[in-house]
């Protein structure tokens, strides 16, 4: 599919119905209890740093259990599949020694989501489906010190991380991504350097897709990790003209309401919400039950607060399809109304 015609399609689908994101990647991967050797495949088997739990490797080492991943996603009722990309950058990756593979691995990360979009459209050509290249902020931060003593200091520069997330894209995109999905921000100014980076390979390619901006709100404050409101944190990237705005990660979805709430009143782009599945109990996993993401998020679709809705951490397929049962009967709020919301000057 052209991108042109991508994106005429998938607005075109936006505004008449709620879409369905998928589920958490990591979850999953999680299910199939890998260890080392699994992680390595044999083209790592002799590399010199511990790869378990990359699970950003798995695509290019064991590629088919993330498509498997995929297609279960796709069955249980999503419209667009997230890449398995999200420590595919190259400062993430220093972790394991891996920076030299990393538009490699974005771009057969990318292939991997496409096949899969591809064999469901053969099945079912009635609903088109999507591929989201998913950005993580790195885990470094632009804004804040590491070290309390010094606050002053800072790990990681703009300019490194432009070049970083350029990297990142530039794999994505030749792998055939629909739409970029820099997401879990806790910090905008990572996510400003995500969008420059985003918008200088749109202008050397001459080419451009949709974005999707997600935004993690860290607890009860209403704030990001590094402490900006929602207001302040729309005003910051309303000129990037994303497709869509969103929370994600953090709570669930009974922490995230007022938030998700305020965020559509706001917002004069669609609107996306993907809530873990609770919040980590003491054993590190999520208890909220298909049934009570679907009441809750049900009802913000009818409250027309959404326009993309899926899962974080501790989704899996069951999820999703619960999920997106309990979304079908709304349509999706419309954006003629929300664009009528005066937009904020920006200085």
């Amino acid at each position: 599919m052209k991108k042109q015609n991508c994106q005429k399609i998938l607005e075109e689908q936006l505004a008449n119905r709620i879409l369905v994101l998928d589920g958490a990647m990591g979850t999953m991967i999680q299910q199939h209890q890998l260890e080392e050797a699994d992680f390595r495949g044999q083209r790592f088997s002799g590399h010199d740093a511990d790869l378990k739990d990359n699970n950003d490797i798995l695509c290019l080492t064991n590629p088919a259990i993330i498509e498997s991943i995929h297609c279960s996603f796709l069955d249980a009722g999503a419209d667009i599949l997230q890449t398995n990309t999200f420590n595919a950058n190259r400062i993430s990756q220093a972790d394991y020694n891996l920076e030299s593979i990393v538009v490699e691995l974005n771009r057969e990360a990318a292939k991997l989501a496409v096949k899969a979009v591809r064999e469901k459209s053969q099945e079912d050509s009635s609903r088109p489906h999507f591929v989201a290249g998913s950005i993580r902020p790195t885990n470094r931060t632009a804004s804040l010190s590491p070290d309390v003593n010094d606050p002053g200091f800072r790990a990681i520069t703009f300019e490194e991380l432009v070049e970083a997330y350029y990297e990142q894209v530039a794999g994505l995109m030749e792998g055939g991504v629909d739409l970029l999905m820099p997401e879990t921000t806790f910090d905008t100014l990572n996510l400003k350097a995500v969008i420059f980076a985003i918008e200088k390979y749109f202008e050397d390619h001459k080419i451009r897709v949709p974005l999707m901006l997600s935004v993690t709100i860290t607890d009860r404050s209403g704030r990001t990790l590094s402490g900006q409101t929602l207001e302040a944190f729309w005003y910051t990237i309303e000129q990037a003209r994303p497709l869509s705005v969103g929370i994600n990660w953090a709570l669930g979805a009974t922490e995230m309401r007022p938030y998700i709430e305020k965020l559509a009143a706001l917002a004069t782009c669609y609107v996306s919400v993907h809530p873990n599945a609770g919040l980590p109990n003491t054993f590190g996993e999520y208890d909220d039950t298909p049934e009570f993401m679907a009441k809750e998020l049900g009802e913000w679709a009818q409250n027309g607060w959404l326009n993309i809705v899926g899962g974080c951490c501790g989704t899996a397929p069951e999820n999703i399809q619960a999920i997106s049962k309990a979304v079908q009967r709304w349509l999706s709020p419309n954006l003629d109304d929300k664009a009528a919301i005066p937009a904020p000057v920006l200085t």
